[in-house]
């Protein structure tokens, strides 16, 4: 891959907001907005039941023309609300520009996001970049061991489904660079509820492979330095077993011989 040099690109970040009245961490995201100001926030309030819109709302008008809140009734889960926040970022988005999505628990800690921007504005032909929650020494990743486990499990069923060496397609923390295929991508509603990460991977793969592009050439999988399990979770076992079954759905939503694998 060919190193540039590049001006620093535009960012919207979409934050889909669940019930995050609680930990929702404004010092975090006031700091993260005076040292990037490139960056735009989209909070996505997806139909919670406390008072996260109302928090969103003031913290939005306390930082006026650096952030906006789409609130979204009722609940359709995170994949409709980050797909509804990149919708309405792709609407005003230059090709070229970036859009991404943060988990709002920031299990990845917003001053990731350099590292991710870097990749896409020193290597053109990247398209998007993935966090990759990889324990390595020097590095702080903190995870439960349990979910560690079943999601090596699951990494490796997504890897066998897709065709592709991908090490962790679950990490909340995605920038993508804006093109046509990104709007084509996020234009249909997901068929899975809870592993929506997948289907956007698949979708990009039915596209470039159909047109003889290399995906292992657009992909980059970022290994976080510091990534930490925050209590309050709402993914529980019974979302594990889902999954499964969600991936014969998505695989079986493409026409035969224009799936993710390419036949």
């Amino acid at each position: 891959m060919e190193m540039t040099s590049q001006a620093i690109l535009p960012c919207t970040l979409v934050v889909p907001c669940y019930n995050e009245e609680l930990r929702f961490r404004e010092d975090a995201f006031s700091a993260f907005l005076a040292a990037e100001p490139d960056v735009t926030l989209l909070f996505v309030n997806d139909g919670s039941r406390d008072g996260t819109l109302a928090r969103l709302q003031a913290f939005c008008a306390a930082h006026a023309g650096r952030c906006d809140v789409l609130d979204v009734q009722p609940n359709g889960g995170k994949g409709e609300a980050v797909r509804r926040g990149m919708l309405h970022a792709l609407l005003t988005a230059a090709n070229g520009s970036l859009v991404g999505f943060w988990d709002a628990d920031l299990a990845t800690p917003l001053d990731a996001y350099d590292d991710f921007r870097l990749i896409l504005e020193t290597l053109p032909e990247i398209e998007m970049v993935f966090g990759s929650r990889i324990q390595l020494l020097g590095r702080h990743v903190s995870r439960n061991p349990m979910r560690h486990y079943a999601g090596r499990v699951f990494a490796t069923t997504v890897s066998v489904v897709l065709g592709l060496p991908i090490y962790d397609s679950q990490c909340g923390a995605k920038v993508f660079r804006v093109s046509g295929v990104l709007r084509e991508v996020m234009a249909r509603p997901f068929v899975s509820r809870w592993i929506f990460d997948v289907e956007v991977l698949a979708r990009f793969l039915a596209v470039w492979r159909a047109g003889s592009v290399h995906p292992e050439t657009r992909i980059y999988e970022l290994p976080l330095k510091v990534w930490i399990d925050v209590p309050g979770s709402k993914v529980h076992f019974s979302d594990f077993v889902r999954s499964f079954t969600d991936l014969i759905k998505i695989r079986g939503s493409f026409p035969p011989g224009h799936g993710p694998k390419g036949r």
